[in-house]
């Protein structure tokens, strides 16, 4: 993910990782840009707690921030990000287009959104052949879950419409694997 996001180069100020769950892709994003400041948002305090003992055991509590906010309701300033990431957080959302405007105002004017989750299979068995290509041996409770997850997920043509909505062409969002789709766009100044 973080090989990805960076791809097209290093943002020249802090990057907000909207989402960031456990904080390991945080964590990478801190240490493949030294001098930069890392933003991990998520509206898990649990989550975010257990991204803190991450954080001090990898000794980058003074590098990355751990914010509790919510997607869908940032309180940072418009167009200060040079990079929103986020990386599995869509299909947690009944309705993703306010997380998804508020990535796109805190995002600077020729700055980088970098999405990627789960895309939602066509059918049923092309579902059951995901979870037992990518769950084989897991637990029954964690197959379930990578089941009802892509359940929840949105379909490459449902982000391309949201995208849509922020003025965003459908080619920003890519099926970038078997099971994943990826929004990459580069904000206009």
């Amino acid at each position: 993910f973080t090989d990805d996001a960076l791809a097209r180069g290093e943002p020249l100020g802090p990057v907000l990782d909207l989402g960031s769950g456990n904080g390991l892709i945080a964590i990478l994003l801190a240490k493949r840009l030294p001098g930069r400041i890392v933003i991990a948002a998520d509206a898990s305090a649990p989550m975010l707690e257990l991204a803190r003992k991450h954080l001090v055991r990898e000794g980058l509590t003074e590098r990355v921030r751990l914010d509790w906010v919510r997607a869908q309701a940032l309180w940072y300033h418009d167009g200060i990000y040079p990079l929103v990431v986020s990386n599995s957080l869509v299909h947690h959302l009944a309705d993703p287009l306010p997380a998804l405007r508020e990535a796109w105002r805190v995002t600077q004017p020729g700055g980088r959104i970098f999405f990627r989750d789960l895309a939602r299979p066509a059918d049923e068995p092309t579902l059951a052949g995901l979870v037992n290509r990518y769950a084989e041996g897991s637990p029954a409770r964690a197959r379930q879950l990578f089941a009802d997850s892509l359940r929840a997920a949105f379909t490459v043509e449902e982000v391309r419409s949201l995208v849509g909505a922020l003025g965003c062409g459908p080619e920003t969002v890519t099926m970038s694997s078997d099971r994943h789709w990826t929004w990459s766009v580069t904000k206009p100044r």
